[in-house]
Protein backbone atom coordinates (compact mmCIF):
# COMPACT_ATOMS: atom_id res chain seq x y z
CA UNK A 1 0.00 0.00 0.00
CA UNK A 2 1.45 3.58 -1.02
CA UNK A 3 1.82 5.88 2.26
CA UNK A 4 -0.31 8.79 2.09
CA UNK A 5 0.02 11.68 0.10
CA UNK A 6 2.45 9.57 -2.46
CA UNK A 7 6.06 8.20 -2.16
CA UNK A 8 7.43 9.93 1.03
CA UNK A 9 11.14 10.39 0.70
CA UNK A 10 13.28 8.27 3.39
CA UNK A 11 11.27 7.24 6.18
CA UNK A 12 13.23 4.58 7.25
CA UNK A 13 15.14 6.03 10.16
CA UNK A 14 12.54 8.95 11.02
CA UNK A 15 9.84 8.30 14.38
CA UNK A 16 9.47 12.66 14.99
CA UNK A 17 12.18 13.85 12.67
CA UNK A 18 13.74 17.78 12.75
CA UNK A 19 11.21 20.33 13.13
CA UNK A 20 11.20 22.91 10.14
CA UNK A 21 10.48 25.07 12.98
CA UNK A 22 9.75 25.41 16.35
CA UNK A 23 7.29 22.86 17.40
CA UNK A 24 4.40 23.30 19.75
CA UNK A 25 5.15 21.03 22.93
CA UNK A 26 3.17 17.07 23.39
CA UNK A 27 2.25 15.34 26.55
CA UNK A 28 0.18 12.07 26.88
CA UNK A 29 -1.66 11.42 29.65
CA UNK A 30 -1.55 7.19 29.29
CA UNK A 31 -4.63 4.84 31.66
CA UNK A 32 -3.48 1.08 32.07
CA UNK A 33 -5.08 -2.41 33.09
CA UNK A 34 -4.05 -4.01 35.61
CA UNK A 35 -4.23 -7.97 35.60
CA UNK A 36 -3.47 -11.44 36.67
CA UNK A 37 -0.79 -13.39 35.19
CA UNK A 38 -2.71 -16.53 35.54
CA UNK A 39 -6.27 -15.43 34.71
CA UNK A 40 -6.36 -12.18 32.82
CA UNK A 41 -8.89 -10.95 34.60
CA UNK A 42 -8.73 -7.06 36.31
CA UNK A 43 -6.75 -7.12 39.50
CA UNK A 44 -7.22 -4.06 42.44
CA UNK A 45 -3.88 -3.98 43.08
CA UNK A 46 -3.23 0.11 42.19
CA UNK A 47 -2.60 0.94 46.03
CA UNK A 48 0.45 -1.90 46.09
CA UNK A 49 1.29 -0.68 42.67
CA UNK A 50 1.43 2.98 43.64
CA UNK A 51 3.03 2.19 46.78
CA UNK A 52 6.30 0.96 45.12
CA UNK A 53 6.09 3.46 42.71
CA UNK A 54 6.86 6.21 45.24
CA UNK A 55 9.01 3.80 47.26
CA UNK A 56 11.64 5.14 43.94
CA UNK A 57 14.46 6.99 44.99
CA UNK A 58 14.15 9.49 41.69
CA UNK A 59 10.95 11.49 41.22
CA UNK A 60 9.33 9.89 37.63
CA UNK A 61 8.54 6.87 39.31
CA UNK A 62 5.96 9.50 41.34
CA UNK A 63 4.48 10.42 38.32
CA UNK A 64 1.96 7.42 38.34
CA UNK A 65 -1.67 8.01 39.54
CA UNK A 66 -4.79 6.18 40.94
CA UNK A 67 -7.61 6.56 38.98
CA UNK A 68 -11.35 6.09 39.77
CA UNK A 69 -11.40 2.40 39.98
CA UNK A 70 -7.99 0.11 41.74
CA UNK A 71 -7.97 -2.10 38.34
CA UNK A 72 -6.05 0.58 36.67
CA UNK A 73 -3.36 3.25 37.37
CA UNK A 74 -2.38 6.02 35.28
CA UNK A 75 1.09 8.19 33.83
CA UNK A 76 1.81 11.35 32.30
CA UNK A 77 4.71 11.90 30.08
CA UNK A 78 6.79 15.19 30.24
CA UNK A 79 5.95 17.83 27.80
CA UNK A 80 7.99 17.03 24.65
CA UNK A 81 9.38 19.24 20.88
CA UNK A 82 9.20 15.60 19.38
CA UNK A 83 7.90 12.63 18.78
CA UNK A 84 11.27 10.93 19.20
CA UNK A 85 11.05 12.17 22.88
CA UNK A 86 7.48 11.27 23.14
CA UNK A 87 8.33 7.55 22.26
CA UNK A 88 10.81 7.35 24.20
CA UNK A 89 9.33 8.07 27.48
CA UNK A 90 6.08 6.29 26.37
CA UNK A 91 8.22 3.03 26.01
CA UNK A 92 10.13 3.90 29.29
CA UNK A 93 7.31 4.49 31.74
CA UNK A 94 5.63 1.85 30.67
CA UNK A 95 7.78 -0.84 31.14
CA UNK A 96 8.52 1.11 34.38
CA UNK A 97 5.00 0.24 35.32
CA UNK A 98 5.10 -2.91 34.09
CA UNK A 99 8.02 -3.69 36.78
CA UNK A 100 6.09 -2.03 39.59
CA UNK A 101 2.64 -4.44 38.24
CA UNK A 102 5.49 -7.24 38.88
CA UNK A 103 6.22 -6.21 42.18
CA UNK A 104 2.51 -6.22 43.42
CA UNK A 105 1.42 -9.82 41.67
CA UNK A 106 0.34 -8.35 38.57
CA UNK A 107 0.95 -7.76 34.82
CA UNK A 108 -0.05 -4.68 33.25
CA UNK A 109 -2.19 -3.84 30.00
CA UNK A 110 -3.00 -1.38 27.61
CA UNK A 111 -6.33 -2.41 26.91
CA UNK A 112 -9.07 0.47 26.56
CA UNK A 113 -11.57 -2.23 28.26
CA UNK A 114 -11.46 -5.28 30.20
CA UNK A 115 -11.95 -8.47 27.91
CA UNK A 116 -12.62 -10.65 30.59
CA UNK A 117 -15.97 -10.06 32.95
CA UNK A 118 -14.96 -7.73 35.80
CA UNK A 119 -16.69 -6.17 39.05
CA UNK A 120 -14.80 -3.04 39.54
CA UNK A 121 -13.37 -1.77 42.66
CA UNK A 122 -13.28 1.79 43.54
CA UNK A 123 -11.09 4.14 45.10
CA UNK A 124 -11.39 5.64 48.15
CA UNK A 125 -11.61 8.92 48.11
CA UNK A 126 -14.62 12.01 49.04
CA UNK A 127 -14.38 12.83 45.17
CA UNK A 128 -14.79 9.03 44.38
CA UNK A 129 -17.50 8.48 46.65
CA UNK A 130 -19.70 11.49 45.58
CA UNK A 131 -19.45 10.09 41.87
CA UNK A 132 -20.49 6.62 42.98
CA UNK A 133 -23.58 8.79 44.66
CA UNK A 134 -24.49 10.57 42.30
CA UNK A 135 -24.16 8.59 38.82
CA UNK A 136 -24.88 5.28 40.48
CA UNK A 137 -24.41 2.36 37.94
CA UNK A 138 -22.40 4.72 35.38
CA UNK A 139 -20.03 5.31 38.03
CA UNK A 140 -19.33 1.78 38.59
CA UNK A 141 -19.27 0.62 34.94
CA UNK A 142 -16.64 3.07 34.61
CA UNK A 143 -13.45 0.73 34.15
CA UNK A 144 -11.87 2.26 31.02
CA UNK A 145 -8.50 3.42 29.65
CA UNK A 146 -8.05 6.17 27.51
CA UNK A 147 -5.38 8.35 26.32
CA UNK A 148 -5.37 12.03 26.57
CA UNK A 149 -3.12 14.08 24.40
CA UNK A 150 -2.09 17.70 25.36
CA UNK A 151 -0.94 20.57 23.54
CA UNK A 152 0.70 24.02 24.35
CA UNK A 153 -1.27 27.08 23.92
CA UNK A 154 -0.33 30.54 24.12
CA UNK A 155 -3.23 31.51 25.82
CA UNK A 156 -7.00 30.29 26.67
CA UNK A 157 -8.47 32.18 23.55
CA UNK A 158 -5.89 30.39 21.39
CA UNK A 159 -6.92 27.29 23.21
CA UNK A 160 -10.78 27.95 22.57
CA UNK A 161 -9.98 29.16 19.06
CA UNK A 162 -8.26 25.68 18.69
CA UNK A 163 -11.27 23.79 20.12
CA UNK A 164 -14.11 25.30 17.99
CA UNK A 165 -11.97 24.38 14.92
CA UNK A 166 -11.15 20.24 15.97
CA UNK A 167 -14.50 18.95 16.27
CA UNK A 168 -15.06 17.58 12.66
CA UNK A 169 -11.71 16.32 13.26
CA UNK A 170 -11.81 14.08 16.89
CA UNK A 171 -14.21 10.99 15.76
CA UNK A 172 -10.87 10.01 13.08
CA UNK A 173 -9.13 10.13 16.28
CA UNK A 174 -11.11 7.62 18.03
CA UNK A 175 -10.89 5.30 15.21
CA UNK A 176 -6.98 5.13 14.87
CA UNK A 177 -6.84 4.38 18.51
CA UNK A 178 -9.72 1.94 18.46
CA UNK A 179 -8.81 -1.14 21.44
CA UNK A 180 -11.61 -1.97 23.20
CA UNK A 181 -14.02 -4.71 21.29
CA UNK A 182 -14.48 -6.62 23.91
CA UNK A 183 -16.72 -5.62 27.40
CA UNK A 184 -17.55 -8.15 29.77
CA UNK A 185 -16.44 -11.53 28.62
CA UNK A 186 -18.53 -10.72 24.90
CA UNK A 187 -17.63 -9.05 21.59
CA UNK A 188 -19.24 -5.63 21.87
CA UNK A 189 -18.84 -5.13 18.12
CA UNK A 190 -17.13 -1.79 18.47
CA UNK A 191 -13.98 -1.40 17.91
CA UNK A 192 -13.96 1.51 20.75
CA UNK A 193 -16.75 -0.13 23.00
CA UNK A 194 -14.43 1.87 25.70
CA UNK A 195 -16.05 5.55 24.20
CA UNK A 196 -19.64 4.32 24.13
CA UNK A 197 -19.38 3.26 28.39
CA UNK A 198 -17.62 6.73 28.39
CA UNK A 199 -20.06 8.32 26.94
CA UNK A 200 -22.45 7.65 29.35
CA UNK A 201 -21.02 10.59 31.57
CA UNK A 202 -23.61 13.58 31.66
CA UNK A 203 -21.26 16.15 30.58
CA UNK A 204 -19.33 14.07 27.74
CA UNK A 205 -18.54 14.17 24.26
CA UNK A 206 -18.97 16.50 21.32
CA UNK A 207 -19.68 20.29 22.15
CA UNK A 208 -20.74 23.40 20.36
CA UNK A 209 -18.43 26.06 19.41
CA UNK A 210 -17.74 28.93 21.88
CA UNK A 211 -16.73 31.76 20.36
CA UNK A 212 -14.31 33.12 23.26
CA UNK A 213 -12.35 31.71 26.14
CA UNK A 214 -14.93 33.74 28.02
CA UNK A 215 -18.07 32.12 26.92
CA UNK A 216 -16.08 28.79 27.49
CA UNK A 217 -15.64 29.17 30.70
CA UNK A 218 -19.09 30.95 31.25
CA UNK A 219 -20.09 27.17 29.56
CA UNK A 220 -18.28 24.81 32.39
CA UNK A 221 -19.33 27.61 35.68
CA UNK A 222 -23.07 27.42 34.27
CA UNK A 223 -22.64 22.96 33.99
CA UNK A 224 -20.84 22.86 37.27
CA UNK A 225 -23.56 25.38 38.77
CA UNK A 226 -26.75 22.93 37.92
CA UNK A 227 -25.69 20.63 40.67
CA UNK A 228 -25.18 17.76 38.21
CA UNK A 229 -21.29 18.27 38.23
CA UNK A 230 -19.04 18.27 40.98
CA UNK A 231 -16.47 20.57 39.60
CA UNK A 232 -14.72 21.77 36.52
CA UNK A 233 -13.06 18.46 36.14
CA UNK A 234 -16.01 16.78 35.51
CA UNK A 235 -16.34 18.50 32.42
CA UNK A 236 -15.44 15.74 30.08
CA UNK A 237 -15.74 17.19 26.79
CA UNK A 238 -14.21 15.47 23.77
CA UNK A 239 -11.25 18.50 24.23
CA UNK A 240 -10.90 21.10 26.39
CA UNK A 241 -8.56 23.45 27.98
CA UNK A 242 -6.33 21.56 30.62
CA UNK A 243 -7.34 23.46 33.92
CA UNK A 244 -3.99 22.85 35.39
CA UNK A 245 -1.40 23.16 32.11
CA UNK A 246 -1.55 25.68 29.38
CA UNK A 247 -2.76 23.44 26.96
CA UNK A 248 -5.40 21.78 24.91
CA UNK A 249 -6.53 18.90 26.10
CA UNK A 250 -7.98 15.69 23.36
CA UNK A 251 -9.76 13.52 25.03
CA UNK A 252 -11.06 11.11 22.22
CA UNK A 253 -8.25 8.26 22.15
CA UNK A 254 -8.73 4.52 23.76
CA UNK A 255 -5.74 3.84 25.84
CA UNK A 256 -3.53 2.51 22.58
CA UNK A 257 -1.89 -1.25 22.74
CA UNK A 258 1.38 -0.27 21.01
CA UNK A 259 3.17 2.56 21.63
CA UNK A 260 4.27 3.33 18.47
CA UNK A 261 0.09 4.08 17.84
CA UNK A 262 0.09 6.33 20.50
CA UNK A 263 2.98 8.17 19.10
CA UNK A 264 0.73 8.58 15.77
CA UNK A 265 -1.99 10.04 17.49
CA UNK A 266 -0.24 12.60 19.38
CA UNK A 267 1.53 13.51 16.40
CA UNK A 268 -1.68 13.88 14.41
CA UNK A 269 -3.38 15.96 17.19
CA UNK A 270 -0.58 18.31 17.07
CA UNK A 271 -1.20 18.61 14.00
CA UNK A 272 -4.56 18.97 14.38
CA UNK A 273 -4.07 22.11 17.47
CA UNK A 274 -1.71 24.04 15.05
CA UNK A 275 -3.70 23.73 11.98
CA UNK A 276 -6.45 25.13 13.95
CA UNK A 277 -4.68 27.82 15.58
CA UNK A 278 -3.06 29.24 12.20
CA UNK A 279 -6.81 29.52 10.93
CA UNK A 280 -7.93 31.29 14.52
CA UNK A 281 -4.76 33.30 13.97
CA UNK A 282 -5.73 34.18 10.38
CA UNK A 283 -9.28 34.75 11.16
CA UNK A 284 -10.53 32.03 9.38
CA UNK A 285 -14.22 31.30 9.73
CA UNK A 286 -15.63 28.09 12.43
CA UNK A 287 -17.22 25.65 10.86
CA UNK A 288 -20.10 24.45 12.57
CA UNK A 289 -21.76 21.19 12.29
CA UNK A 290 -24.19 20.86 14.89
CA UNK A 291 -22.77 18.66 17.72
CA UNK A 292 -25.47 15.82 17.21
CA UNK A 293 -24.10 15.22 13.40
CA UNK A 294 -20.60 14.60 15.40
CA UNK A 295 -22.26 12.47 17.86
CA UNK A 296 -23.14 10.27 15.31
CA UNK A 297 -19.82 10.70 13.64
CA UNK A 298 -18.55 9.83 16.90
CA UNK A 299 -21.02 6.76 16.87
CA UNK A 300 -19.39 5.95 13.34
CA UNK A 301 -15.89 5.57 14.78
CA UNK A 302 -15.96 3.50 17.37
CA UNK A 303 -17.96 1.23 15.75
CA UNK A 304 -16.53 1.05 12.27
CA UNK A 305 -12.40 1.54 13.91
CA UNK A 306 -10.71 1.39 10.63
CA UNK A 307 -12.80 -1.86 9.41
CA UNK A 308 -15.68 -0.09 8.14
CA UNK A 309 -16.39 3.35 7.09
CA UNK A 310 -16.65 6.88 8.88
CA UNK A 311 -17.87 10.16 8.22
CA UNK A 312 -15.96 12.06 6.34
CA UNK A 313 -15.46 15.57 8.64
CA UNK A 314 -15.69 17.51 5.43
CA UNK A 315 -19.25 16.57 4.49
CA UNK A 316 -20.66 13.97 7.23
CA UNK A 317 -21.01 11.40 5.23
CA UNK A 318 -19.81 7.82 5.49
CA UNK A 319 -16.84 7.03 2.88
CA UNK A 320 -14.15 4.88 3.49
CA UNK A 321 -11.83 4.87 6.55
CA UNK A 322 -8.50 5.31 4.12
CA UNK A 323 -10.05 8.03 2.00
CA UNK A 324 -11.10 10.26 5.36
CA UNK A 325 -7.72 9.34 6.99
CA UNK A 326 -6.02 10.87 3.89
CA UNK A 327 -8.50 13.80 4.22
CA UNK A 328 -7.28 14.31 8.01
CA UNK A 329 -3.25 14.10 6.63
CA UNK A 330 -4.61 16.44 3.73
CA UNK A 331 -5.74 18.90 6.49
CA UNK A 332 -2.81 18.82 8.90
CA UNK A 333 -0.19 18.72 6.15
CA UNK A 334 1.27 21.99 6.32
CA UNK A 335 1.32 21.46 10.26
CA UNK A 336 2.88 17.89 10.19
CA UNK A 337 5.44 18.86 7.48
CA UNK A 338 6.89 21.91 9.73
CA UNK A 339 6.81 19.69 12.92
CA UNK A 340 8.83 16.71 10.95
CA UNK A 341 6.41 14.66 11.66
CA UNK A 342 5.16 13.95 8.17
CA UNK A 343 6.61 11.21 7.23
CA UNK A 344 5.81 9.32 10.38
CA UNK A 345 2.23 9.69 10.40
CA UNK A 346 1.93 8.99 6.98
CA UNK A 347 4.01 5.77 7.39
CA UNK A 348 2.14 5.25 10.73
CA UNK A 349 -1.42 5.82 8.88
CA UNK A 350 -0.30 3.04 5.92
CA UNK A 351 0.99 0.52 8.27
CA UNK A 352 -2.10 0.96 10.61
CA UNK A 353 -4.64 0.00 7.35
CA UNK A 354 -2.50 -2.55 6.42
CA UNK A 355 -1.76 -4.43 9.58
CA UNK A 356 -4.85 -3.30 12.16
CA UNK A 357 -4.53 -1.41 15.21
CA UNK A 358 -5.94 -2.69 19.25
CA UNK A 359 -9.01 -4.10 18.03
CA UNK A 360 -8.06 -6.04 14.89
CA UNK A 361 -5.03 -7.50 16.68
CA UNK A 362 -7.51 -8.76 19.83
CA UNK A 363 -10.03 -9.76 17.70
CA UNK A 364 -7.03 -11.76 15.70
CA UNK A 365 -5.46 -13.09 19.08
CA UNK A 366 -8.41 -14.27 20.24
CA UNK A 367 -9.39 -15.98 16.93
CA UNK A 368 -6.14 -18.01 17.39
CA UNK A 369 -6.42 -18.91 20.93
CA UNK A 370 -10.40 -18.79 21.28
CA UNK A 371 -8.93 -17.99 25.54
CA UNK A 372 -9.81 -13.91 26.23
CA UNK A 373 -7.26 -14.73 29.17
CA UNK A 374 -4.77 -15.46 26.52
CA UNK A 375 -5.22 -12.30 24.79
CA UNK A 376 -4.88 -10.43 27.78
CA UNK A 377 -1.46 -12.02 28.77
CA UNK A 378 -0.50 -11.37 24.89
CA UNK A 379 -1.38 -7.62 25.04
CA UNK A 380 0.67 -7.59 28.19
CA UNK A 381 3.68 -8.57 26.62
CA UNK A 382 3.14 -5.47 24.11
CA UNK A 383 2.96 -3.34 26.68
CA UNK A 384 5.81 -4.09 28.77
CA UNK A 385 7.62 -4.30 25.12
CA UNK A 386 8.43 -7.79 25.34
CA UNK A 387 6.41 -8.90 22.46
Amino acid sequence: MEPFGGTEVDVRPVIGGAPARQARTVGVEEELLLVSERTGEPLALAPAVLAAAAAEPVGEGRALEKELHQEMVEFATQPHGTMDAVREELVRRRAEVARHARGAGALVAALATSPLPVQPSRNLGRRYRWMAEQFALTTEEQLTCGCHVHVAVASDEEGVGVLDRIRSWLAPINAISGNSPFWQGHDSGYSSYRSRVWNRWPSAGAYEPFGSAAAYHACVRDMVATGVLRDPGMVYFDARLSAANPTVEVRVADVCLEADTTVLVAALVRGLVETAARAWQEGEPVPAPPAALLRLASWRAARSGLDGPLLDPRTLREAPADVVLGALVDHTEEALRDAGDLALVRRGLTDLLAKGGGARRQRDLYEEERDLGAVVRACARITAGND
